[in-house]
């Protein structure tokens, strides 16, 4: 979702190639491949297919494939100019890391953005990519102010909006088109959407127990439905709470869908309870209550400005918004400056600068 238009800017330039890496973290189909299809993003040109394992594997699996790919490019004589990473997961920071090894230059799409909450996989991993990137590309201002209290060079650093916002807004018709609520049962703004998966939500039984029991209790006024991330229903299953949920016909196990599918849920959701931070964003773009499952947010603007609201892991609150959406007195939000659909042509424009004496008259600089 975050890829897919940045390559599509570039690749609209004349005499700039691009190779495209899959690092294979997401592995399951409806998490992977699907996305392909649906944002019709060409395939990979290379996929080095590392999979699952703990934090350190997976990181080092990918910074050894990676640097492989980096160092056979520079050897055959076709060096890569820069390498283009997204986001925060394992594979952003291992990519990034592998690069700066062999010196190719590194943009970080998504720079800044910090939940200050060091217990979190991903804060590690924004920290050290923003550390080691020479670009840093932001989605909103509270991006950059993070960098420049950090003591970034304020030339490296660019506001450029949110790349996932230029995918909903190109695929938002077509995937109100769709039949999923048709499929479902649901009517457009009688329904809710709920996606959890972040360990301090499911991997706390008393917790997931306590947050599933305002779920099933509000599913009688507002039926809810719940794409299930594999992680969520492993959990749900192993602390022996299938029974809980099984108590209401009205909150629906789903598995997980694709994008356009998801997209159709969501935007004509009446709320969506969620821990995702994607789906923060998304809910703001498209003005639907987000009441989100965590005690912070490295995208403040979604709740400074937006349809966000934190709910931490307080049942109680829950429970509260959720009424306040029911009865109408759920607060208003609106969309972000630069949200506006062109984030990609900004960073394509950018990353075409900074290759040193590029010439769009050539067709041998290379970006990843």
């Amino acid at each position: 979702m975050k890829i897919a238009p940045i390559l599509r800017a570039l690749d609209s330039l004349p005499g700039l190639s691009t190779t495209l890496i899959h690092t294979g973290q997401h592995y399951d189909h409806n998490l992977s491949d699907v996305f392909f299809d649906e944002l019709g993003i060409r395939r990979p040109d290379l996929s080095l297919n590392v999979g699952s394992g703990s934090h350190a594997h997976q990181t080092a699996d990918v910074m050894i494939a990676i640097e492989k790919v980096l160092v056979d490019a520079a050897s055959e004589g076709n060096p890569f100019d820069r390498l283009v990473v997204v986001g925060d997961v394992n594979s952003t920071m291992a990519a990034a890391i592998a690069a700066t090894k062999v010196h190719v230059p590194v943009a970080h799409v998504e720079a800044g953005l910090r939940s200050f909450d060091r217990s979190m996989p991903e804060e590690i991993n924004r920290m050290v990519t923003d550390s080691i990137s020479d670009l840093l590309l932001c989605s909103e201002p509270a991006g950059v102010k993070n960098l420049l209290r950090e003591g970034h060079d304020p030339s490296h650093v660019h506001l450029v909006g949110n790349v996932m916002i230029d995918t909903l807004l190109v695929h938002l018709q077509n995937a109100k088109k769709q039949d999923t609520l048709a499929r479902l049962g649901l009517t457009a703004k009688q329904y809710g959407v709920v996606t959890l998966h972040r360990p301090s939500n499911v991997d706390n039984p008393e917790m997931l127990k306590e947050l599933l029991e305002v779920l099933v209790g509000i599913s009688s006024r507002l039926p809810l439905v719940f794409p299930v991330h594999p992680r969520t229903k492993a959990r749900i299953s192993g602390f022996g709470l299938d029974s809980l949920l099984a108590s209401s016909d009205q909150l629906r196990l789903l598995d997980p869908l694709g994008y356009l599918d998801f997209l159709c849920l969501t935007s004509q959701a009446k709320v969506i309870v969620t821990d995702s931070g994607g789906l923060q964003e998304e809910s703001t773009a498209l003005d639907v209550p987000c009441l989100t499952m965590r005690e912070n947010t490295e995208r403040p603007v979604t709740c400074d400005e937006g349809s966000g609201i934190l709910i931490g892991q307080s049942p109680e609150m829950l429970r509260e918004q959720l009424e306040a959406v029911l009865e109408g007195t759920y607060k208003d939000g609106k969309c972000p400056k630069l949200w506006d659909g062109n984030a990609a042509v900004r960073i394509a424009d950018i990353l075409v600068a900074s290759v040193p004496e590029h010439d769009s008259s050539q067709a041998d600089s290379r970006a990843s």
